[in-house]
């Protein structure tokens, strides 16, 4: 499914991370960046060792934040790290760190130049927080960063399978946002 946003699209597939042809490709890290299971350990596997090797040297990033290295062996050119909320309910702030997480990657693009990137669906694996909750967060949080910034041209969120796809689907349909399906 593809909606576009001003000159920007936002685009979702049911697909694997590692595998995109985007400029950047987003990992949900923890925040040690000591890679680790999920997304994480899938891209740090596909990448090769050249991403941890950089992460080593970053040394970390806050919940909430991002921070970028090179793709390694990935198609993408690069890798932006950022670290969800692990999910406690949803009284501790977990909303404004999981919208940060987004934001925060979404800015570190426009500083580089990054025209096109892919995103999992952060924090809903291990961290536990619920699929449909941080699907409307992803969603309007990408929407509203791209009506201000027209350099970004893609935001692809790959699905890891056809519950999240569904989930992430129905949100993006039922948003108030003006959106025009392609």
């Amino acid at each position: 499914m593809q909606v576009k946003i001003n000159n920007s699209i936002l685009e979702l597939v049911q697909g694997d991370i590692t595998k995109q042809g985007t400029e950047a490709i987003v990992n949900a890290a923890n925040s040690g960046l000591r890679g680790g299971g999920g997304v994480d350990g899938a891209i740090h596997r596909a990448g090769g060792p050249q991403i941890m090797e950089e992460c080593w040297k970053i040394g970390g990033c806050p919940t909430g934040s991002a921070v970028i290295t090179t793709g390694g062996r990935l198609q993408a050119r690069y890798v932006i790290h950022t670290v969800g909320p692990v999910y406690h309910g949803g009284n501790r702030g977990e909303a404004e760190l999981l919208a940060g997480a987004y934001r925060s990657s979404l800015k570190l693009a426009s500083e580089k130049g990054i025209r096109t990137i892919a995103f999992p669906s952060l924090s809903t694996g291990a961290y536990g927080y619920p699929l449909d909750e941080a699907a409307r967060i992803a969603i309007k949080t990408v929407v509203d960063y791209l009506k201000d910034h027209p350099e970004i041209g893609l935001v692809r969120f790959v699905l890891f399978n056809a519950d999240a796809y569904g989930t992430f689907e129905t949100t993006l349909r039922d948003t108030q946002s003006p959106l025009i399906p392609l």
